[in-house]
């Protein structure tokens, strides 16, 4: 998600107004975000909640003056707050005054006019410089002891002012109803609410965090868990809001390099133990990635200088030598200990290089690496454990921790900003009121026959003990591989194949006793060897007559090779294949084995669940048995952050069957890296359309598109382009028009919402430690001024405290009213095949997000070797063209092989 704009600042505003029209081959009608149909829906018996929105009272009669800031030479973002500082205590009177607010980059707002359009200062700053002429090598790095003051330039020119008198009429219901959210406006009185976090704290994106928190905890691996806050000026139906949210986040622990890399990198575990160890070719490339861009500081003098990390020197430290001034070569380890009396202990480690172009060494271990740097790369599984066991607060303990944020020395209202924009913030949190959906009636299996059954329990959970699912397959020809275990876990495997067939029939699936060829026992290197692998499992399919329905993995522990068994198995040799691990087998739990059963289950082409009665039944006015609907969703991954290069994957999945709508089938492209619009959406939704007409012999009457992963700022965007394309794909098959609602979804986002209760005995308000209960919908207060959006909790959140999904229609041709979208979105969410309770994600979306990371998976290990192959430059070269995805095999292309 893309995290650079403000929430709600940007994406929903630049919707133009109604007269501008947007060329394109066939719309002519402006693109403006669809409108609320009606006041909200009324379905449900409402439950009082609270949200962490904070009502923002501004005064609307109040100019705020815009200015251009340009610094020279250029500094870094936390000098850059330090000039404005002094800037501001030195010159009060040409500033009239002001406490003006800086947003750290261009931008000031003050509440007052400066005396001049124009104003230049000179401001010096105690930061160290580097003394030109120096020759090359350690020296060249280092001042003098004495820090010298550094002098910048300030420029700062009048840009433009405004007052809130258009934000109110926006955010009145009386305004027309085609203006456009007033963005400057909006955007300084962000800033203004950031000024007073941003001198406490250390921001990332739109959150600050800060070591005085409280709670920071190592995470292992170098990295360490710092306690944070989120925060977010949003146009709602109450008003302005702010949007705070408790959040956790890692960064690079503050410690000796050679510690860290003892930390971070197993195979230097024992480095203290082995101080003249080495490190070949490959370690060191593990080394530089590991380092690259950390900044350091060095300990064997005093100084306040920082130095990022460049790469590592090609030489070890023992064989490094440098000029001096007199152009006399000097050893490293004898310029360490002539000046410094320090003997270099890790000599045949190599140093570090602190600049791009020049040669400036540091030995490891005189750095130590400086606090407050975000950790950029990959989380392992258990770093990624560990810290959202730290962002895992029951409900009752997030609030008092938000309501802390609130009141607390580095939070929002924490400066005296506020007052100078005449900002009154509110200490409480919105109060209002939800409605909670009632569960669908579902259709199970029941030995041939159909029972119905209604989630009843709290958390809309339902149970297969004495029914079937909705439709079971027949598997007569599968097979089972295992890679690694112990001769005791092998062992267990006839009693697994036993059981699971058992669990099977219980469940209304016919899984074969015996497989078709015997067990295979490989050792655990097989999935480490492409090759070796390929020709294993093609051997397997070949001794099945090339009609293997089922491939069963088991595998000694999670390993990197099951990107390529999902690769070969799915592209090159057709088969479905699902993986578990040894330590599950020695349990085979009910539930283990039940959940097995039902992902082979859908995997093969039967389904688990299907609603009682038909989205037509529920929603007559718009949807009819004879009129097919196709839901799709659509989602693009994207690789991890410090990955300059990797394709992003785009998967789009469409619904195959009407009206039960349970079967989802899908198309999955590689595209450039880090695009957010979906480059070949319209060939992805043509094939689906295809595949559609195939199945059920009609084109869909109506297209209801979820799209996932899409940030507000890019809201206007994806609906321009993606639409388009959708458009496009119909526009394929002779005068076919059908009528398209497409709603983005979202769960990154920070509203929360806590159920509130009043506790008769103490007459007092008492929020009680549960969650929001599954179904529980808000469309009201919190959500947008104008737009049609809500916030739908389908799910029990059974840790933690629940994230609702946030639904926001873009576009809406079939002209949906509340009630019935929060109903077809919630009865959707049960019909998810993995599991026996309702889904936190309309399914739609949810498959495309696993499509989209299945995808991924088929470029993972080549594209790693592609890696170690790029060069370590600092500057980033434009992204290659994407390696296109293997093609994946006829008999598994309708399947849903994904889930």
């Amino acid at each position: 998600m893309n995290q650079s704009a403000p929430e709600g600042l940007h994406g929903r505003t630049s919707f133009p107004y109604k007269g501008r029209k947007v060329r394109s081959s066939d719309t002519k009608e402006a693109l403006v975000a669809a409108r609320r149909p009606d006041s909200g829906g009324v379905e449900g018996p409402v439950i009082t909640l609270l949200a962490n929105h904070f009502v923002v009272k501004f005064d609307p009669s109040l100019k705020i003056y815009h200015y251009n800031v340009e610094i020279s030479p250029s500094p870094s973002k936390e000098v850059a707050r330090m000039i404005k500082q002094k800037l501001v205590e030195n010159n009060s009177g040409l500033l009239s005054g002001a406490h003006p607010a800086y947003d750290g980059r261009k931008n000031i707002y003050s509440p007052v006019e400066f005396q001049n359009d124009k104003l230049e200062f000179f401001i010096s700053l105690p930061i160290p410089t580097t003394k030109s002429g120096l020759p090359f090598g350690e020296l060249n790095c280092f001042p003098q002891k004495q820090n010298q003051l550094k002098v910048f330039r300030i420029n700062i020119r009048h840009v433009s002012k405004f007052d809130g008198k258009d934000l109110r009429s926006y955010l009145s219901k009386e305004g027309d109803d085609w203006i456009p959210l007033p963005q400057d406006y909006l955007h300084a009185l962000d800033v203004v609410l950031r000024e007073g976090p941003m001198e406490k704290c250390i921001p990332v994106g739109r959150s600050f965090y800060s070591s005085s928190m409280g709670g920071t905890k190592e995470i292992g691996g170098g990295a360490i868990g710092w306690r944070g806050f989120f925060q977010s000026l949003r146009p709602t139906q109450q008003g302005l809001a702010l949007n705070v949210d408790f959040s956790i986040s890692a960064f690079h622990e503050s410690i000796g390099v050679i510690l860290y890399l003892q930390k971070r990198l197993d195979f230097l575990r024992d480095l203290s133990q082995r101080k003249t160890r080495s490190l070949s070719d490959e370690e060191r490339k593990e080394v530089e990635k590991a380092l690259r861009n950390i900044r350091v500081f060095v300990c064997h003098r005093e100084t306040v200088q920082r130095y990022r990390v460049h790469g590592l020197t090609e030489e070890a430290t023992e064989n490094l030598y440098f000029p001096d001034r007199g152009g006399k070569n000097l050893r490293l380890v004898d310029y360490f200990k002539d000046h410094y009396n320090y003997d270099i202990q890790f000599r045949n480690l190599p140093c570090l290089q602190i600049s791009r172009s020049k040669p400036c060494y540091l030995p490891m271990e005189l750095c130590m690496i400086c606090e407050g740097q975000k950790f950029l790369g990959k989380l392992s599984d258990d770093q990624t454990a560990r810290i959202l066991k730290m962002g895992c607060q029951r409900p009752k303990e997030r609030k008092a921790i938000i309501d802390g944020i609130m009141r607390g020395p580095v939070g929002p209202t924490s400066g005296n900003q506020a007052e100078e924009f005449k900002l009154q913030v509110s200490r409480e949190m919105t109060r209002l009121n939800g409605r909670i959906l009632q569960p669908p009636k579902l259709k199970l299996g029941d030995g041939g026959h159909i029972r119905d059954i209604t989630p009843s329990r709290r958390d809309r959970q339902w149970n297969l003990l004495d029914s079937h699912v909705f439709q079971g397959t027949r598997i007569e020809r599968w097979a089972l591989i295992s890679f690694g275990g112990t001769p005791d876990q092998k062992s267990n495997i006839p009693k697994f194949i036993n059981q699971l067939s058992q669990r099977c029939e219980q469940l209304g699936i016919f899984l074969n006793k015996s497989t078709i060829v015997s067990p295979q026992f490989e050792s655990t290197q097989v999935l480490s060897n492409v090759y070796l692998l390929e020709s294993k499992l093609k051997k397997i399919h070949r001794a099945a007559s090339n009609n293997l329905q089922l491939l069963i993995c088991v595998m000694e522990k999670k390993h990197k090779g099951y990107a390529d068994l999902k690769r070969i198995a799915e592209t090159s040799v057709g088969v479905v294949s699902q993986c578990c691990l040894y330590p599950n087998l020695g349990k085979l739990s009910s539930q283990f084995l039940a959940n097995l059963a039902l992902k082979i289950n859908a995997k093969v082409g039967g389904c688990t669940v299907a609603l009682y009665n038909s989205l037509p039944s529920q929603i007559p006015r718009l949807l009819r048995l004879d009129e097919p609907v196709i839901f799709m969703g659509a989602d693009v991954t994207h690789p991890h952050p410090l990955d300059d290069f990797s394709p992003s994957v785009a998967a789009v999945v469409g619904s195959m069957n009407w009206p039960a709508a349970n079967k989802y089938v899908s198309r999955m492209r590689s595209q450039t890296h880090r695009q957010e619009i979906i480059q070949d959406l319209a060939a992805m939704v043509g094939e689906l359309l295809d595949d559609f007409y195939q199945e059920v012999n009609k084109l869909p009457k109506r297209i209801i598109f979820f799209r996932d992963g899409v940030s507000e700022t890019q809201f206007y965007k994806v609906l321009k382009e993606e639409l388009q394309a959708v458009k496009e794909a119909c526009a394929r098959f002779p005068g076919y028009k059908p009528p398209i609602t497409f709603a983005v979804v979202q769960k990154r986002h920070h509203t929360r919402l806590f159920p509130f209760e009043i506790d008769p005995s103490s007459m007092q308000n008492q929020p009680f430690d549960e969650n929001i209960p599954p179904g529980t919908v808000v469309d009201t207060v919190i959500t947008h001024p104008k737009e049609f959006d809500f916030y739908l909790c389908s799910h029990w959140g059974v840790k933690g405290t629940s994230r609702p999904t946030h639904y926001h229609v873009l576009w809406d041709e079939n002209h949906f009213t509340s009630d019935e979208l929060q109903k077809l979105v919630y009865n959707l969410c049960y019909t998810f095949v993995r599991c026996t309770k309702p889904v936190s994600l309309v399914p739609p979306a949810y498959y495309a997000h696993l499509a989209a990371y299945r995808g991924r998976l088929y470029l993972e290990r080549s594209e790693s070797i592609a890696c170690m192959r790029s060069s370590p430059t600092i500057s980033r070269p434009a992204p290659p063209k994407a390696t296109p995805l293997p093609t994946l095999s006829e008999n598994i292309k309708k399947l849903m092989f994904y889930c």
